[in-house]
């Protein structure tokens, strides 16, 4: 398949591969398109060749996901993985993108509702944005933990060389409206960068840090003069609760 990466969502524990990383994007086979959802990929363990970023087109071998009932779920051979393009300008993401924007989340939502089997991965304009809130994150749980330590355990035995994944300092959710007459939806922000920003200003005071946090993902990102998209998916295990996974944000 041929898949234009659009998301890149923040690291978890994993029993079996110590951190994983979700990816998602747009399909862009004639034959199949639609949004396409690559799960485990452990990132920091990816060979130089195989590493690709947000609005990369990539080529790669995957299967469906066993296991998991969302058709959007694919398990990929990430050894097959190339990079063959990047969109840089907001104008050649836009051809791709904008197809994909659905009418509303609430929409999205009455769809899962009514059939669990509905899409899990979507794009929605918010018609306002209310805010954000930022609070400090409360650090793994102890069983997200003991699979850190098993993982980091088990290098040190084979001479690996690895840091034990750390909670970021803050988590975020999205308030906002999908269209006039929604009644507002709360979600957590899932984005990659989200905590990568976090790590790059980790000298920064909690203070300062989510003054950061707000400047960029809502001054910025959600301007009066930005076109802001949330790329929004669900989980298997609680398919009706959705989650920011990233923000499309061209100027209007």
């Amino acid at each position: 398949m041929r898949v234009l990466i659009t998301v890149k969502a923040a690291p978890n524990p994993s029993e079996t591969y110590g951190e994983t990383v979700c990816v998602a994007g747009i399909r862009l086979d004639f034959d199949a398109p639609g949004w396409v959802r690559l799960y485990p990929i452990n990132f920091r363990e990816l060979d130089s060749p195989h590493t690709f970023k947000k609005y990369d087109i990539v080529s790669l071998r995957a299967k469906p996901a066993r296991g998991d009932f969302r058709t959007e779920s694919w398990r990929p051979d990430i050894t097959s993985v190339h990079t063959v393009d990047h969109l840089k300008p907001w104008t050649r993401r836009r051809v791709e993108v904008e197809p994909y924007v659905d009418a509303s989340m609430c929409a999205v939502r009455e769809a899962v509702h009514a059939n669990s089997a509905a899409p899990s991965l979507a794009a929605v304009r918010p018609d306002r944005v209310l805010g954000i809130d930022i609070k400090p994150h409360p650090g793994w749980s102890p069983e997200d933990q003991r699979k850190i330590d098993r993982y980091v355990g088990q290098l040190d035995l084979t001479g690996g060389d690895r840091t034990a994944l750390q909670a970021p300092r803050f988590q975020g959710w999205y308030r906002y409206r999908c269209t006039p007459r929604c009644n507002g939806h709360r979600q957590g922000i899932l984005d990659w960068e989200f905590v990568a920003l976090q790590r790059t200003l980790k000298h920064r005071n909690d203070d300062d840090l989510v003054r950061e946090l707000q400047a960029k993902y809502l001054d910025q990102m959600c301007a009066p003069g930005r076109d802001t998209v949330f790329y929004v998916g669900n989980q298997a295990k609680s398919p009706r609760t959705f989650s920011v996974l990233g923000v499309y944000w061209p100027k209007r």
